[in-house]
């Protein structure tokens, strides 16, 4: 039987004298295209939601539901961080994603003094983590970044889809569907792609040979 979504790290975490406990996720890590969005949530002790959960488990309608909930809730904290291609390519995806977790909590209202952070260790990191592999699926705070940081992310795709049509992003939200390859190698890469990737980088290195002739 699988695992609850529930307050139980949190409330470890409390009696271990930790008061602010902020979930951190984030949505993005795979596409070819778009920002990598990090959340860092801190709820109110007893918190409560009947179908929070791992965004990845939530219809987009329940997930829009959920999101509106929680940014209507006057007693949660949250905080969310956009990492844009230009930065991805630029320290590569793990170390981007690392980063943007690092401002999301720094950029919290109020501090955390602990983390619960979904996935592996971050290091370094400017407060006391716990790392949970599946911790979506486990504790409601990290649930509820990975809600924030998913439907944040999803509305800034269709933003992208507005600015460059022929991508069809709003469809794929930019991760490397046959759709999206297709569309790839028939227009080029936008500026919205991330070119360090390997789909994108083997259609830029040729353009860039057509246009400019092979280097020296």
């Amino acid at each position: 039987m699988a695992a609850r979504c529930t307050l139980a790290n949190e409330e470890l975490l409390r009696a271990a004298g930790f008061l602010r406990i902020a979930g951190i996720d984030e949505a993005g890590r795979g596409p070819l295209a778009g920002p990598v969005v990090v959340a860092a949530v801190i709820l109110p002790q007893g918190f409560s939601h009947p179908r929070l959960n791992d965004s990845k488990k939530l219809s987009e309608k329940l997930r829009d539901q959920i999101y509106a909930d929680l940014v209507g809730d006057p007693r949660l904290i949250s905080a969310v961080t956009i990492i844009e291609p230009e930065e991805i390519d630029r320290l590569n995806i793990l170390r981007a994603t690392h980063e943007g977790m690092r401002r999301a909590v720094l950029q919290l209202p109020a501090a955390a003094d602990h983390a619960l952070i979904d996935g592996l260790p971050v290091h370094p990191f400017p407060i006391a983590q716990t790392a949970l592999v599946g911790g979506d699926g486990l504790s409601l705070s990290i649930a509820a970044a990975s809600v924030l940081a998913k439907v944040t992310r999803d509305r800034l795709m269709l933003e992208l889809d507005l600015q460059f049509p022929q991508f069809g992003f709003a469809k794929h939200k930019g991760y490397g569907t046959a759709l999206h390859l297709a569309r790839l190698r028939e227009y080029g890469p936008s500026p919205a792609h991330r070119r360090s990737f390997a789909p994108v980088r083997q259609l830029v290195l040729p353009l860039q040979t057509a246009l400019y002739g092979a280097p020296a």
